[in-house]
């Protein structure tokens, strides 16, 4: 057992650098694959509903922490080579893309059906109106349960620690085994991720109240 050392510090709040860029790389991929599930749930097709519906089931129905270790382990079953970053990516995207389908499948059957009805008088096709007429009026709806999704997803990043990836928790798990000294470094864990947590929080609700108000 060693001193807690200013490099030490410097070493765990560098690492929420990493922290960060795997929460946009996993929302922005949640974000593609989010809208391909939701657009699949809204759709016309029944087996993409089905199947889309089965997606959700099985990222929302299974513990994160499963979902990362499959990711990292079963590409080596079929010869592929993957690291803990790659993996990460992989399995928080899978899992974003699960919960954002779902939110903005919600965020889309909340559009009332007169508009609907109404872009299928003027004779506008499934895709026509999605893009003109539906997403643009869902769009206000899914931005509040959105950003606090990506509150869930910025915390959820921590249990890629349980792979190798050396982001902030990880960080502060290292420095503990060589200093001991857990009430300190994960205080100041957690004291980031409030940092980094909380402003996204407000304005999520604030937001959400914006939006409450324009809407009356």
């Amino acid at each position: 057992m060693r001193i807690l050392s200013e490099g030490d510090i410097l070493f765990i709040l560098a690492a929420v650098r990493w922290t960060l860029l795997l929460s946009v790389i996993a929302f922005l991929g949640g974000a593609v694959g989010g809208l391909g599930v939701a657009l699949a749930r809204t759709g016309e097709i029944r087996p993409l509903r089905f199947a889309a519906m089965a997606y959700i089931k099985l990222f929302q129905g299974t513990p994160l922490l499963m979902q990362l270790f499959l990711a990292y382990f079963v590409p080596g079953i079929f010869g592929l080579s993957i690291d803990p970053w790659g993996a990460a990516a992989l399995g928080l995207s899978l899992h974003a893309s699960a919960f954002l389908g779902e939110i903005w499948r919600g965020s889309i059957e909340t559009v009332p059906r007169g508009q609907w009805e109404a872009a299928t008088a003027l004779g506008l096709r499934y895709w026509p109106r999605m893009a003109l007429v539906i997403v643009p009026q869902a769009v206000r709806i899914a931005v509040p349960p959105t950003i606090g999704f990506l509150v869930q997803l910025i915390k959820g990043t921590s249990l890629a620690s349980i792979i190798g990836f050396v982001e902030l928790t990880r960080a502060a798990q290292i420095i503990n085994n060589a200093t001991f000294r857990p009430f300190t470094l994960f205080g100041l864990v957690a004291l980031v991720y409030f940092v980094i947590c909380w402003p996204l929080s407000a304005y999520s609700r604030r937001i959400e109240k914006t939006f409450a108000v324009a809407s009356r």
